[in-house]
């Protein structure tokens, strides 16, 4: 599996690029102090105002307020956030370069991250956002990954909030062998009669593409995945009884309930829930070793995972799967995340 050269990094050009960054450090921090120092002054008699005078009370002159607060910390914060951001990309490029692929911050998402949307791979949202793409070749085939945070607006009136129902990782991948079916690799119990109480459907459709459940062999297999797919045959040479508990095994090393897939038009994409990554960047310039190592190990763990489901040959396997990536931190579970 890929090794990210962390100490060559950090003792090469990565290294003596953060060393250059101290006066951008140095200058956001001074920058944002004085923007909020300009703009307690500027505030404190707005404030005052509002709480004393005669012409706002009550719930208004709260929301006033905290708007007011909260715009003044927002505007002394950029300076930090576009250094951050400049550190983040500028150690995320050195990484993604010493492994042979690209990283970009912004992104674009494309027919992928629709697939994952059409086949239920993440739930409905009303807010997206998208960043971090890693892209190019790995072991001779087209690779993207790159994060989506996704939420909800949920409850009414004064109790409207937005709700994070999925963030994690999509990734999407040439397939190392042909096949011309569309089969999805999702969660147990995800398609149910009559809202779970008829057990499992016999067959889904997503935008009129019906698919129907394939039957599997695994004594362990529909605790945790179900197999659907529109060629019953296909579909069991792509997701056979060894690759199942390899998938089991990645179950394992991503806490659960973490990994769904779609083969597609020659393709795997596959949508698993994480914390927030690759976040390298930092004012605090002790710690880039220690975040360069994370974002890398992060990285080769989420490529580790679409190399193993990426088969070139039956039942390839991730070498020590069982060990947990990236320090117990992968698919810890949300209570607002929903699946």
């Amino acid at each position: 599996m890929m090794r990210a050269d962390v100490q060559g990094l950090m003792h090469g050009e990565l290294g003596d690029w953060l060393g250059q960054q101290s006066a951008m450090r140095t200058e956001a921090k001074a920058e944002a102090t004085s923007r909020w120092t300009w703009g307690a002054a500027g505030l404190l008699p707005v404030l005052a105002f509002l709480w004393f005078g005669p012409f706002f009370s009550g719930t208004f002159t709260f929301i006033l307020t905290a708007l007011a607060i909260g715009g003044v910390y927002a505007w002394g914060y950029m300076p930090i956030a576009e250094a951050k951001k400049a550190i983040k990309v500028g150690i995320n490029s050195a990484i993604a370069n010493s492994l042979g692929v690209q990283y970009a911050h912004d992104v674009e998402p494309g027919g992928e991250f629709e697939a994952c949307r059409t086949y239920g791979l993440v739930p409905n949202y009303d807010r997206s956002d998208f960043e971090d793409r890693w892209f190019g070749r790995l072991e001779g085939h087209s690779f993207e990954l790159y994060e989506a945070h996704l939420e909800e607006r949920r409850g009414s009136n004064k109790n409207r909030r937005w709700v994070t129902v999925f963030r994690g990782a999509i990734i999407a991948m040439e397939f190392g062998r042909s096949f011309h079916s569309t089969t999805l690799l999702q969660r147990a119990g995800k398609h149910q009669k009559w809202l779970g109480l008829g057990g499992r459907k016999d067959n889904v459709k997503f935008k009129g593409h019906q698919l129907a459940y394939v039957d599997q062999v695994h004594p362990d297999f529909e605790d945790i995945f179900e197999l659907w797919s529109d060629d019953q045959v296909e579909a069991r040479v792509l997701v056979h009884p060894s690759y199942i508990e390899h998938l089991i095994a990645l179950e394992k090393a991503f806490h659960g309930e973490a990994v769904r897939a779609l083969f597609t038009r020659g393709s795997v994409v596959i949508a698993v829930e994480s914390q927030d990554l690759f976040e390298s960047g930092s004012l605090d310039a002790e710690g880039d070793e220690a975040r360069v190592a994370e974002a890398a190990a992060q990285f080769e763990a989420l490529a580790g995972l679409a190399l193993a489901i990426n088969q070139n040959e039956r039942g390839r396997v991730l070498q020590n799967v069982e060990r947990d990536p990236i320090g117990g931190q992968f698919g810890r579970r949300r209570r607002n995340v929903r699946r």
